[in-house]
């Protein structure tokens, strides 16, 4: 792998990484988001 390969890599996992957190916070917003709705029926 030469260097160019191994800090796209490092990018790309980065980037995954910070996709994998949003998308916790979003799924997290949604639960909370239904749980009031339940809560207000």
């Amino acid at each position: 792998m030469s260097e160019a390969d191994a800090k796209r890599l490092k990018a790309l996992e980065r980037e995954n990484s910070e996709l994998e957190k949003m998308y916790a916070e979003a799924m997290l917003g949604i639960k909370v988001l239904k749980e009031t709705l339940e809560k207000k029926r």
